[in-house]
């Protein structure tokens, strides 16, 4: 088999998000032939961005904290690191009606909602929870069993269930405490002296990164091929042969899969008797479940509110979070226009996610007015809404256990997505992270098939010396 112009690629790369892309650019580094397809009509995956007052916007909010060196890191050998700023993160807790602070001890000791020893509790836990140094500690746990072993049930109940109900759904209760760890670990990582929580952003956002890696890793012979779904990962009896996109065949005996579990299932379907181990593998990544991301942005022409990130638990309010972007990157950067996310993690198969764009905008605008009064739809210059069916793995207790590895079963394939992270959670920074090692893994694979075998010791005493 072979490509149209019959070319056989060293590795095939499925999937133009940050894990694909940087696992290009290690691929492309050894000096191997790769070719990366990705569905999408842009590049970035969650980080793929549009437009908004003359400069470019992720779709589905980001941000980074401290800890994320990696991401740094490639900003600077790319040349943009000098476009990473530092923002404080003014975050809110929603609330029984009402926006209560949440960015700084002060701010735990004011949370009225509870009691003053609930406070002391809350504050407690969260510091307690920062002495955990590894997460192999709590994997055994649920997020539920450890926070109540934390801070009470009352505590709980009040902070932490509406959240977790709010993210995950009817997942909730089944949450490993190592994802709950992971969120608490970074953001008590990333605070300045004073306590306050420090957020860092590339002006420019995601797209000045990817302007400035795209023509490396074209410079590197890395092709991207964008609008270009794969169908179909094609095995044989000794592996991996290639595989099949938009009815285009594309041969390579290493494929890398960067798409959730569920896709790459699907990738195989055709290919259980292809060889022994596909069906197995195909179990295993079925398990793994997700949910999907609605996100609707608006562009208003003045505030919501001082907040950054708000965290919602009204049950009543259809989204867990309104994010403000521009409380933490300036509105004068998007032509004074002041960007508002609104988020909600949910099965794909939920009514908010198949409503008609028009129609998750006017159900929205319900919701907003009542949560701050003052709003008006006049404000709304635009708006836009966007989706992801595979946006947040779910993480259960001994997720280390299930998670499929990055060198599969199969040979020549290799898997590297979200879910794959673990123990951090989805990030462009772990991202970036994944994809590198596995870049670097199938890179070395290649180098170790290369190099001629070693001659057989011809007497017994030469392996005895």
């Amino acid at each position: 088999m072979s490509t149209p112009d019959g070319r056989e690629w060293d590795v095939v790369v499925v999937g133009a998000g940050f894990t694909g892309l940087a696992a290009a650019h290690e691929l492309g580094r050894a000096g191997l032939r790769c070719l990366v397809l990705e569905a999408d009509d842009r590049v970035g995956g969650l980080a793929g961005t549009f437009p908004v007052g003359g400069r470019q916007l992720e779709r589905f909010y980001h941000h980074w904290f401290a800890s994320d060196t990696d991401i740094f890191r490639l900003c600077a050998e790319l040349g943009c690191g000098h476009l990473v700023e530092r923002h404080p993160g003014r975050t809110g807790f929603y609330h029984a009606g009402a926006v209560h602070r949440l960015s700084t001890p002060l701010d735990v000791a004011r949370f009225a909602p509870l009691p003053l020893t609930d406070r002391f509790r809350l504050g407690r836990s969260v510091l307690r929870a920062g002495r955990v140094r590894h997460w192999r500690e709590l994997e055994g746990l649920t997020a539920e069993e450890w926070l109540v072993g934390l801070a009470g049930r009352r505590v709980y109940d009040r902070v932490w269930r509406p959240l977790l109900a709010g993210k995950f759904g009817e997942y909730a209760p089944e949450v490993g405490a190592t994802w709950m760890w992971t969120k608490l670990h970074l953001r008590g990582g990333s605070r300045s002296r004073t306590g306050r929580e420090v957020l860092y952003y590339l002006r420019g956002g995601c797209g000045a990164l990817l302007a400035a890696w795209l023509p490396e890793l074209a410079r590197l012979g890395v092709r991207i091929r964008t609008s270009c779904p794969v169908t179909d990962v094609l095995v044989g009896p000794r592996g991996v042969t290639g595989v099949r996109a938009g009815g285009t065949l594309h041969a390579a005996r290493r494929v890398l899969v960067t798409t959730a579990p569920g896709p790459a299932a699907d990738f195989l379907a055709g290919q259980a008797a292809a060889h022994p181990a596909v069906p197995g593998l195909r179990r295993q990544l079925a398990a793994v479940p997700y949910l999907a991301n609605i996100c609707l942005v608006l562009e208003n022409d003045r505030p919501l509110s001082d907040t950054y990130w708000l965290n919602v638990t009204d049950p009543g309010f259809p989204y867990v979070g309104v994010i403000e972007h521009t409380n933490l990157d300036p509105a004068h950067h998007y032509g004074g226009r002041h960007v508002v996310y609104l988020s909600k993690y949910l099965p794909a198969d939920a009514g908010l996610y198949r409503m008609p764009d028009d129609q998750v905008y006017r159900y929205s605008l319900l919701h907003l007015r009542r949560m701050f009064p003052a709003f008006r739809e006049e404000w709304v210059r635009r708006y836009h809404v966007w989706r992801a069916e595979y946006a947040q793995p779910v993480i259960t207790r001994h997720h280390s256990r299930t998670v499929p590895a990055t060198e599969s079963p199969v040979p020549g394939l290799y898997l590297a997505g979200m879910a794959q992270v673990f123990p951090e959670d989805r990030g462009t920074n772990y991202a970036l992270r994944g994809g590198q090692r596995a870049g670097r893994l199938i890179a070395d694979r290649v180098r170790a098939a290369a190099r001629p075998a070693h001659p057989a010791l011809l007497t017994t005493g030469a392996a005895d010396d």
